[in-house]
């Protein structure tokens, strides 16, 4: 039987009824979590994502916590050990995963809807999602592969400019920290601090329930319930702490034997439900987020020759994210490379993008919508992002038109708003 889901994996690619519009039904479990549903009947086939705000953005003083608690659910629950677990999903031929973000915490099954197959597949999940047992054996093996992560992130330029462009821009925020924590965090944890992390987010008022697939509304519902209906109500998580604004530039350089120079350039951008989301969305594919055919990689790697590529997005999260721009170069090219970036960016943002440009861009994304939406796991990954910020039930429905009524002048006021190429963090990791 394990084989038998993915004979249908190939077939996931395109679904005519998800291309035709995309009808998402929203209701709460009998214990208080929020379920977003999109019946798609084409496959015999289930995917389910449980979504709790219980990211590393919850941590606090104890960087690494929701990380090292998400990979303990399933390494023990009630009677069962991790094998245990492993084989009644490979049994059932249903996969299943998990992962903790800055924002977020997830769990996440697929199975085939056939009630013999799905059911046994669910009551595992549950099992795992509400009694977990956190054995010791395996707290000190995660631990301890955190720890040897944690090191070899000494090693990355790459990953080094990761975390003095998050710490920088964010300073005190929650968001400042890595979610795989820190040497001298992870080694104080014990496993009471992710036993009381898990009582204390693990819980249905503050979870998220995505399902997608071969079910009628009443399965659907029947399906929710099942797997949260062990886990107590609780309280939502606190309100995250709104991100300050940069108060100045600043300029961090970081000496590492590397042959090129990892750039970061940035500051805090926006929400997720924030109203210029469209807009900047937009003008960054313009800017940097197109690939190759970008403004920054046109100046950067077409003119100039200076990097194979460079670009830029915004992150949007709970609170603001990051908008960031990088790059990697030789070293002797590097504040050539970033002279270029910063110049490229503040004549987008005192000009805006031209009117060919905007076409472009407005054809280019939404002629790849439908890619977007194709498969009951891209689907699903929608639908979970807009119960989990609270977005509009016809986001999708409504994607393509917010692009086209879009304008250029639009774009510039926007980015005018909302990027200050004068108080930039900019980080250069690499041999100086």
């Amino acid at each position: 039987m394990r084989n038998r889901l993915f004979v249908f994996v190939g077939a996931l690619i395109f679904s005519p009824s998800l291309l035709a519009g995309v009808n998402i039904q929203h209701w709460t479990t009998p214990n208080g979590a929020r379920v977003y549903f999109v019946a798609a009947p084409e496959l015999p086939i289930v995917d389910i994502q449980v979504i709790f705000d219980a990211g590393a953005a919850r941590d606090k003083n104890k960087a690494g916590t929701a990380l090292l608690t998400n990979a303990l659910l399933a390494e023990g629950a009630g009677s069962l050990n991790a094998d245990q677990i492993s084989e009644r999903f490979n049994e059932l031929g249903a996969q299943f995963s998990n992962e903790a973000q800055r924002d977020m915490a997830t769990l996440s099954l697929r199975s085939l809807s056939d009630e013999k197959v799905l059911t046994p597949a669910l009551e595992t999940m549950a099992l795992v999602l509400a009694q977990p047992t956190f054995p010791k054996d395996a707290f000190e093996r995660e631990r301890k592969r955190m720890l040897i992560g944690i090191e070899q992130r000494k090693q990355s330029p790459n990953v080094l400019a990761e975390e003095a462009f998050y710490k920088a821009v964010f300073k005190t925020h929650p968001y400042a920290i890595m979610p795989s924590g820190y040497e001298k965090t992870v080694k104080i944890l014990k496993i009471n601090d992710l036993e009381a992390f898990y009582q204390r987010y693990y819980v249905t008022s503050n979870a998220v329930i995505a399902i997608v697939g071969d079910l009628d509304r009443a399965k659907a519902e029947q399906v929710a319930a099942l797997v949260v209906e062990q886990l107590p109500k609780g309280i939502p998580a606190e309100k995250l702490p709104d991100v300050a604004n940069l108060a100045r530039e600043e300029v961090i350089k970081l000496e590492h034997p590397s042959a090129q120079t990892h750039i970061l350039l940035g500051q805090p951008g926006i929400q997720r439900d924030d109203p210029d989301y469209f807009t900047l969305y937009v003008g960054n594919h313009i800017l940097g987020g197109s690939g190759l055919v970008a403004r920054l990689s046109n100046e950067i790697r077409e003119k100039r020759g200076l990097a194979y590529s460079t670009y830029s997005y915004f992150l949007p999260m709970r609170k603001n994210g990051p908008f960031q721009i990088g790059l990697q170069t030789r070293n002797d090219q590097a504040e050539e490379a970033l002279s270029v970036v910063r110049d490229t960016l503040k004549t987008f943002i005192d000009k805006g993008p031209s009117a060919e440009e905007l076409d472009s861009a407005k054809k280019n994304i939404t002629g790849g919508f439908p890619l977007r939406i194709s498969s009951n796991k891209k689907i699903l990954g929608y639908i979970g992002m807009i119960g989990f910020y609270g977005l509009p039930l016809d986001y999708l429905d409504t994607f393509n038109d917010k692009i086209q009524a879009i304008t250029p002048a639009e774009v510039q006021d926007a980015f005018q708003r909302r990027v200050d190429p004068g108080k930039m963090i900019t980080v250069l990791v690499g041999k100086q």
